[in-house]
């Protein structure tokens, strides 16, 4: 089931997100973005460590730390995250917008039991008996394919494998049907065998509740195993954007190309392959370079890319950000 709606889901404009830290300090880590989500479309983000995909990420949840100031517009279902209300949000927040971090041990609280950490966001979004609460928290757990519902429903965190720990964090996402699932590099836990098998759970439920994903991922084989579409970002800007397939095959920024270089043939193998392969490192974020920031690392650098930033070029049903195309 792929629900169609008019307009995108999510449609980010010129975010922005900067921290503030020792005196005055200014660390840009996001710069400009502008994204969109259909409904029931899986869009992949991929990046180096450092480039603002988890930035990004926070400032669409709103969990950003108070360091952190965020401008610009996030519209999801045609309301502007930014603009809400704490009460608002909450509102939004584990109905309609949920999240899945990284690092399920830590999302997870390690005294309550799993049939109510899942319970307690039922009963927060959904008006039904305490009945029908513990029937929808076994459903939940049975849909992400955790075998003995009833013993892990009753088990506390610690005494579940990490991959069943993940498995409960999606159960606890999705069990109230949101419209949108942001994936925090959802799989960088887990060993190669149990990222494939999350990575096909979430394409599984994307196509069976019409559920949307935002997947953030640094490792170009995983995202290309499952994303409909992909943003590239480099240094808190998306650089190339467009059909996932397009992408893989005709890569267009030489980011973009130097990353998929480094994609292994088959994705089990994700995990042997060092992703730090790219010469040289990421800018200096504090002090942002004038021209492109890929400049320093590009194989294909003009002189023109070193005083002045490239524009964002569209082609067709994609966009680039790259004198090549400009």
């Amino acid at each position: 089931m792929r629900p169609q709606g008019n307009g995108p889901l999510l449609q980010v404009r010129d975010l922005h997100v900067t921290y503030s830290v020792a005196g005055d300090t200014r660390v840009a880590a996001v710069r400009g973005v502008n994204l969109e989500v259909a409904h029931g479309q899986i869009v992949g983000v991929l990046g180096e460590s450092g480039c603002g995909k988890s930035t990004l990420a926070s400032a669409l949840m709103r969990t950003l730390p108070p360091n952190a100031k965020a401008e610009g517009s996030a519209s999801f279902n045609a309301v502007n995250l930014l603009a809400l209300n704490e009460d608002e949000l909450n509102r939004v927040r584990g109905k309609d917008l949920a999240v899945i971090h990284q690092t399920p041990s830590l999302s997870l609280n390690p005294v309550v039991r799993v049939g109510e950490q899942i319970s307690q966001v039922i009963r927060t979004h959904l008006d039904v008996s305490k009945a029908r609460e513990r029937e929808l928290a076994l459903a939940a757990l049975t849909e992400v394919h955790l075998p003995d519902s009833e013993r892990i429903y009753r088990a506390y965190p610690h005494q579940l494998s990490g991959g069943q720990q993940q498995r409960v964090a999606i159960a606890r996402a999705v069990v109230c049907r949101p419209k949108l699932v942001i994936a925090d590099e959802p799989t960088a836990a887990l060993d190669a065998t149990l990222k494939i098998e999350i990575l096909q759970l979430i394409r599984e439920l994307n196509q069976k509740f019409g559920t949307a994903f935002l997947l953030i991922t640094h490792s170009p084989a995983l995202i290309a195993a499952v994303a409909d579409r992909i943003a590239v970002m480099y240094a808190g800007r998306v650089v190339e954007e467009a059909d996932a397939r397009q992408i893989c095959s005709d890569p267009l920024h030489p980011y973009t190309r130097a990353l998929l270089k480094l994609m292994p043939k088959k994705p089990n193998h994700a995990a042997r392959r060092a992703f730090d392969a790219i010469p040289g490192a990421p800018p200096d974020l504090t002090n942002v370079p004038r021209g492109c920031e890929f400049e320093p690392r590009c194989s294909v650098r003009r002189e023109i890319c070193r005083s002045l930033p490239p524009r964002v070029t569209e082609k067709l049903d994609r966009s680039v950000s790259c004198f090549e195309y400009d």
